[in-house]
């Protein structure tokens, strides 16, 4: 994978770097981090199987919430490949800049939040606004990373997915990834090629109380780990 993101980060990485400039380009842009995304997930000798619980179809001119479950760093390319007529931004974790080459990158087209800032995890839903004003979508994993508890199916949800649906009438986009936790661990020594299961579920309306929002997506996302997990 590392040298796969290298490689792929410079190839990819500067036409990237230079559409990010204008808030424009972000659609031409986002070509690119989408073949970054196939040629890092398939190039690990990863696959998926998409499985549609729900008969909602997405409108390629509504901007959405996507959210799933996160067990692995590729939930992330994962999304960039289900998400074609959507550009996504994503909510990262502010320390991934510190990566060289790809977090320049990475600031200039995701919103970032310290998490120990109350200030920063308050202006998240400001900088996603405008992201969504400009035409794109946005990405949240709910759990707000992976426990270190691997026996953890699915961790307690934060409320900045939901907020922001609510705070901005943006329709929720729920899908379930199950197999990337064995396949693809955050765990260096394990692993394996493997096909990974997608369960989408379907979209929820915004609500008035976000709390309730929370609730419905958190247990719809156990319900199917439960049901479909090996």
């Amino acid at each position: 994978m590392l040298i796969l993101a290298f490689v792929f980060t410079i190839l990819f990485g500067i036409p990237v770097y230079i559409l990010s400039f204008n808030k424009n380009h972000y659609k031409y842009a986002y070509r690119f981090v989408r073949w970054w995304s196939y040629c890092i997930f398939f190039g690990m000798g990863l696959r998926y199987d998409l499985t549609k619980l729900s008969d909602q179809k997405l409108d390629k001119n509504q901007q959405y919430v996507f959210i799933s479950n996160h067990t692995s760093i590729m939930d992330i390319m994962l999304m960039c490949i289900l998400c074609a007529d959507h550009p996504v931004c994503f909510v990262g974790k502010k320390e991934l800049v510190k990566i060289p080459i790809f977090g320049t990158i990475y600031k200039r087209i995701c919103v970032m939040v310290d998490r120990k800032s109350a200030r920063s995890r308050a202006d998240v839903y400001r900088r996603c606004a405008e992201k969504m004003e400009e035409g794109n979508s946005i990405v949240i994993f709910p759990e707000g990373g992976v426990p270190d508890d691997t026996s953890i199916i699915l961790d307690e949800f934060k409320d900045g997915a939901f907020t922001l649906s609510s705070k901005h009438n943006s329709p929720i986009v729920v899908f379930t990834f199950v197999g990337l936790k064995e396949i693809f661990p955050f765990d260096n020594s394990k692993g394996y090629p493997g096909k990974a299961k997608v369960y989408f579920n379907g979209i929820l309306t915004p609500s008035e109380s976000p709390k309730d929002l929370k609730s419905s997506a958190f247990e719809t996302i156990k319900k199917t780990l439960l049901k479909h997990y090996n």
